[in-house]
């Protein structure tokens, strides 16, 4: 009886829920106002707005997620018919802009923060992914589609942070295949090409799955990874550390030692630990253990190909010099 009262609730408190059909959730888009030219300002319960922006809103920020350039803030507005969370498994989905609705389904999942999901019809970014009772069940951007479970945890979470063992992957013919690994984070003995046949005990059956565990995770939470190897099949042990690039940041495993980098390869922001290596805003990384470095592609490359000793080769004012990192 409590779940039917709260469903019904739910229901009437929603004058757009279901109601004539698709044009209904085209409409309650418009009149939330919830896209504004190149953002997402997506109302929602206790007069909140789920923002998508690359800058930051003029609003009341109550919190920021900057890999997925995210923000919560307080709605001035006060849409009366805020949006809900899709709780239900997605048969099919609607994107939806201010002009149209198209219908389609998530075709590639999310995987971590790099991967975003696509979709199986051309759609507009930014706009909203909803069922057909304008439930929300993902946002669409211009790199991908944000899925909801990552909505769902930034809107529950206290502070912004996602947890890290130094590992990408992706789906190899029915597998999980590890495609880089951060050799900074102590401990990682996980190499490219490893295949994780299972985390904490359960089979690994897709990528998205695993980098949602691994992103959720405690930051100082133990887990322990079943690893083949060509033929060898091994046990190891992984410390949830601090996720320190993705998504709209930079990813490319030296963010682990302070340093942080814009897409031409230009050092953005250094941290307090990486100021003994003596660089400055702005230097440009060239190359790493002699080998020239184009983009984030190639620092990836070379990184999975690193021992102990990694010599990095900077650019300042046609000035180069080598910094040697550890």
């Amino acid at each position: 009886m409590f779940r039917l009262l709260v469903a019904l609730h739910l229901f009437f408190s929603n004058l757009y829920a279901c109601k004539d059909g698709l044009d209904s959730c085209r409409q309650k888009v418009v009149d939330s106002a919830s896209i504004v030219e190149q953002t997402l300002q997506i109302p929602l319960k206790n007069n909140q707005r789920l923002v998508f922006s690359t800058t930051p809103p003029h609003a009341k920020i109550i919190k920021h997620d900057p890999y997925l350039s995210l923000y919560l803030v307080e709605d001035e507005k006060k849409f009366k018919y805020p949006f809900l969370i899709n709780m239900n498994i997605p048969l099919g989905v609607l994107g939806v802009d201010n002009k149209r609705v198209v219908e389609g389904k998530i075709i590639k999942k999310q995987v971590g923060l790099n991967t975003l999901a696509t979709f199986s019809e051309p759609l507009s970014a930014p706009s909203l992914l909803l069922n057909s009772c304008c439930a929300l069940a993902g946002i669409v951007t211009p790199r991908g589609i944000i899925e909801k479970e990552y909505i769902e945890r930034f809107l529950k979470v206290k502070e912004v942070s996602y947890g890290d063992i130094g590992i990408r992957v992706q789906d190899e013919n029915g597998t999980v295949v590890v495609t880089s690994s951060n050799p900074f984070i102590q401990g990682n003995l996980v190499q490219e090409g490893d295949v994780v046949l299972e985390f904490d005990g359960k089979k690994v059956k897709e990528s998205a799955r695993l980098m949602r565990d691994i992103l959720f995770s405690p930051i100082g939470s133990k887990h322990t990874l079943k690893i083949k190897r060509a033929d060898k099949v091994a046990m190891h042990k992984a410390a949830i550390q601090k996720r320190a690039g993705g998504g709209y940041k930079a990813d490319v495993f030296l963010e682990f030692l302070g340093l942080s980098f814009d897409k031409n390869l230009r050092i953005l922001h250094i941290e307090k630990q990486a100021v003994r290596y003596g660089l400055k805003v702005g230097d440009k990384l060239m190359q790493i253990n002699k080998k020239d470095i184009r983009s984030q592609e190639d620092i990836y490359t070379q990184i999975n190909k690193l021992k102990n000793e990694v010599n990095l080769l900077f650019e300042r004012e046609n000035f180069q010099f080598f910094v040697k990192v550890n």
